[in-house]
């Protein structure tokens, strides 16, 4: 199931108490309250912003924050009653997005939170398709950043990612090595080696034969182009 929000805090009325009052201004919400709970979460659930408590029991939510940044950019807002400087460094530091200090009016939290959402597209919730990418086997979350081949999690460094789902929002078009260049390195100058040896990479990790590409296509000359298979 695809949630708005996920709330990880250990404080559990705080949690159930701003769950409920999230999902009566229709923002789709639920809560976990270890961190064990919240990685369980993830095997079965999407969720398109955290809402993440620092101190979870025997647990940290800076460590978890560390975690969940290897597999999701999705948005990561701190709540927490630490108000050092070192404590908000150190969350947007390592991937939290925003930092919000307890106790909180729920009112104002659900404005933030309104206000990610929607500025990463991702409202409650009729638009959640376009937050997905498919072809073939291969599945591209938006939303939490996942990429899936066959049903299995995959891997992708940053440019790995951005390629791919540049390629993937021009299913069927070629697209050239100038486009790619421009709109994925932001740079017009980057060189021919380093976009091959991107697309070999990504092939080795989508493709069932790498050496015979049957999604990312070459146009020799030109470019590139992902195709879905059927042809």
């Amino acid at each position: 199931m695809k949630y708005d929000c996920l709330i990880v805090d250990d404080e559990l009325a705080l949690a159930e108490t701003t769950s409920e009052y999230f999902n009566m201004f229709e923002v789709n919400t639920t809560y976990v309250t270890t961190a064990e709970e919240c990685e369980r979460f993830f095997q079965e659930h999407d969720t398109s912003l955290i809402l993440l408590d620092i101190n979870l029991g025997n647990a940290s939510g800076f460590e978890l924050c560390k975690k969940l940044r290897q597999k999701t950019q999705i948005p990561i807002l701190f709540i927490s009653a630490r108000s050092s400087d070192d404590d908000i460094l150190i969350a947007l530091n390592i991937g939290g997005d925003d930092y919000i200090q307890k106790p909180y009016t729920l009112s104002v939290l659900l404005a933030k939170v309104k206000a990610v959402l929607k500025r990463y597209g991702s409202g409650s919730s009729n638009g959640q398709a376009a937050d997905i990418l498919e072809f073939g086997p291969v599945r591209i979350d938006l939303a939490l950043g996942r990429v899936s081949v066959n049903g299995v999690d995959t891997k992708l460094k940053k440019l790995e990612y951005k390629l791919l789902c540049y390629l993937a929002k021009n299913k069927n078009k070629v697209v050239t090595k100038e486009e790619l260049f421009y709109n994925v390195w932001e740079d017009s100058i980057t060189s021919d080696g380093t976009l091959n040896v991107h697309i070999r990479h990504l092939r080795e990790k989508i493709e069932p034969d790498p050496n015979e590409p049957k999604y990312i296509r070459t146009v020799w000359g030109t470019g590139y182009v992902l195709e879905d298979g059927t042809r």
